[in-house]
């Protein structure tokens, strides 16, 4: 190299300094790095050999859209969604068919009706569709799977219940089908022809119905509920039938005598008498149930009609709509109240015309062609859609709402279009329970590690540290909390926790507490591994001949150079806590239904008949448990030969 050459580089040096001037020659003759001679910092030299694995960024990505669904999610749902529970609902597969009104029906609507989580449908030429989840739980039976006498029959009109559907054809003759194990349809002759013994809990159909029919021009209502069935004839008179240990006073009914209109709650029939002046239900304890919301809780029904007629009875689950005859309404019953549309108050000049009622709402349209709803709105039941205007008629599914036009052309429908990922033994939703249940399980874990994250780097920092006695003495104690039984003694505590009086919020913040006590003596220990190796570097003998306080030095100093082991412990920690708590609900010591969690969902789902017959109430919440976990462990492992520094990115 020339002197001239010499002086030019020395003279840089000078200006620019070293490194300057050493930064400079990496860099190519276009500006770009010289990717031979580059020196990349030690942070992007992580996260470079991070993003050359591409499973960790894989887990990575799936991780944190799992974090924002759990904990943004419930944000778009109903407040309470994630402990509802409906008795119509139960074990449902996943679906989202229950609005699917078939296309050849579409133009041609004569009825709609629905009681569970089916709907059946009539058109004007008298054929029968089925839509929604048909199939009826454990017993092998779809309602969709019409016989073939009703497909070969004109129907004059039908109507379904919670597992099984009657039609009437044009001729009078009542068919049925779907579940009979308990009356829901089928007379003491045919139950004799088949040598079966009778039932007492069972009103057997009427012959007259199985054997010379019914005079179609004469029938007023024909109404399923819950497992029961019956038919008004225009003269009062009534065939009821099912089983009796559904309605607590069927067997009330079943020689009434002249009933003006009826229909099926959940737990009671209800009828209006034939002078249209009162509520029946066969007994004063009953009417007295059901009478108290009429207006206000001490208004005789006598004096809120004021000499009016009831026109009409439609209820719901839980409680009942009065048409009168100048088309107001009065509700007797207990009305919802939580995720609930109040009743709307009509223009002078408008009134009723039709009212449907589903499980928990009701649906109403005025004489100037106005759609309105009230009652429960949790899944969506009382938001009327905007192609309502103009309707003429109204029909109600249990959960459902379909409005149609003089032709029967359908024009609108709303409510429940089903469930992602079914239903659960109690008629909860198993998406909206795998959310919530994912957030509560992710906050378990989260607030747990940070418990143990506390203790074990503090005792692990402090015991490393200083050494001798204090250290001795600090792992002795860690190995008597790693001594303790981890899972009997925290089945013990919640034990006990499940005889006291404690709020739902006391008791997860104690298990959270548990599982953080319970899990820091392995960190701890690592912590007091590293320190041991820290505090003899050459940056804490300076920082001691600087007088630098020891308390300092041990958790300014050497703790943030241990800082990227601990990360990777408290990653790996995570996972093993969201693990714990799971094992814990699931063996039922962790958080109690119906508050969900990962853990109790699948407790609920722990007998050979769910894992066999009803694979939704399980598979969903273990594959989601699962991939967290899986994710979770697969980014420790990643940043753990990352910030290795004898790591190697190839290997």
């Amino acid at each position: 190299m020339s002197k001239k050459n010499n002086n030019s580089s020395w003279l840089k040096r000078l200006w620019k300094g070293g490194s300057k001037q050493l930064a400079d020659e990496m860099l190519n003759k276009d500006g770009t790095p010289n990717d031979a001679e580059a020196i990349i910092s030690p942070g992007r030299q992580m996260v470079n050999n991070f993003l050359e694995r591409k499973l960790a960024v894989g887990a990575l990505v799936l991780l944190i859209c799992m974090f924002i669904t759990m904990f943004v999610g419930p944000l778009f749902m109903p407040k309470y969604y994630d402990s509802y529970t409906e008795v119509t609902q139960k074990s449902i597969k996943p679906t989202m068919s229950m609005m699917s009104v078939p296309k050849e029906l579409q133009g041609d609507i004569k009825m709609i009706d629905g009681f569970g989580s089916f709907t059946v449908g009539l058109s004007n030429a008298g054929k029968v569709y089925v839509w929604g989840a048909t199939e009826i739980g454990t017993t092998g039976i779809d309602v969709a799977d019409i016989p073939e006498e009703v497909q070969n029959s004109k129907i004059h009109m039908v109507a379904a219940g919670i597992d099984h559907i009657v039609a009437i054809t044009e001729e009078g003759k009542v068919l049925c089908w779907g579940n009979s194990k308990l009356g829901q349809y089928g007379t003491e002759s045919e139950a004799k022809a088949r040598g079966e013994d009778l039932n007492p809990n069972i009103a057997y159909m009427p012959e007259i119905l199985a054997t010379s029919g019914i005079d179609v021009s004469r029938i007023k209502k024909l109404t399923c509920g819950y497992q029961c069935s019956a038919i008004l004839l225009d003269d009062g008179t009534m065939y009821l039938w099912g089983n009796k240990l559904t309605y607590a006073n069927i067997d009330l009914f079943l020689n009434v005598g002249v009933m003006y209109d009826m229909d099926f709650t959940l737990n009671y029939i209800v009828g209006i008498n034939g002078k249209r002046n009162t509520i029946y239900t066969g007994s004063r304890g009953l009417y007295d149930v059901v009478r108290t919301k009429i207006a206000g809780p001490s208004t005789p029904i006598k004096d809120h009609l004021n000499g009016r007629k009831i026109e009409s009875i439609v209820a719901t689950c839980s409680s009942m709509c009065l048409v009168l005859e100048d088309g107001s309404i009065c509700f007797a019953g207990d009305l919802p109240t939580i995720n609930a549309k109040q009743v709307p108050t009509l223009p002078a000049d408008e009134y009723y015309v039709d009212v449907v009622g589903g499980s928990y709402h009701y649906s109403g349209l005025t004489n100037k062609g106005n759609v309105y709803t009230w009652g429960s709105n949790t899944l969506n039941q009382c938001e009327v859609s905007d192609k309502a205007a103009g309707s003429t008629k109204l029909y109600g599914g249990a959960f459902q709402t379909y409005t149609t036009d003089d032709s029967g052309n359908l024009l609108a429908k709303w409510g429940l279009k089903g469930y992602l990922f079914g239903t659960d033994t109690s008629g909860a939703d198993i998406f909206q329970r795998i959310i919530n249940g994912g957030k509560m399980t992710m906050t378990v874990g989260a607030v747990a590690v940070i418990i143990s994250s506390i203790i074990g780097i503090v005792i692990g920092c402090v015991a490393g540290y200083f050494g001798g006695k204090v250290d001795i003495l600090l792992m002795r104690v860690a190995e008597i909390f790693n001594a303790i039984p981890f899972l009997p003694f925290a089945m013990i505590l919640s034990a006990i926790m499940g005889s006291m009086t404690l709020s739902e919020t006391t008791r997860i913040f104690i298990i959270m507490c548990i599982l953080g006590v319970l899990t820091w003596p392995g960190l701890a220990r690592l912590v007091r591994g590293q320190v041991l190796v820290a505090r003899e570097s050459e940056y804490v003998t300076a920082a001691k001949a600087m007088g630098v306080k020891e308390s300092v030095i041990a958790f300014k100093h050497i703790l943030p150079n241990v800082m990227s082991v601990i990360l990777v412990s408290l990653m790996l920690d995570f996972g093993t806590c969201m693990l714990t708590e799971s094992s814990l609900s699931y063996l039922g010591f962790g958080v109690q239904y119906p508050r969900p969690t990962w853990g109790n969902m699948l407790n609920g789902a722990n007998n050979a008949t769910i894992i066999n017959a009803y694979w939704w109430q399980w598979l969903f919440t273990a594959i989601f448990l699962a991939v967290t976990t899986i994710c979770i462990n697969i980014v420790g492992d990643a940043l753990r030969d990352v910030l290795d520094p004898k790591s190697n990115v190839d290997k």
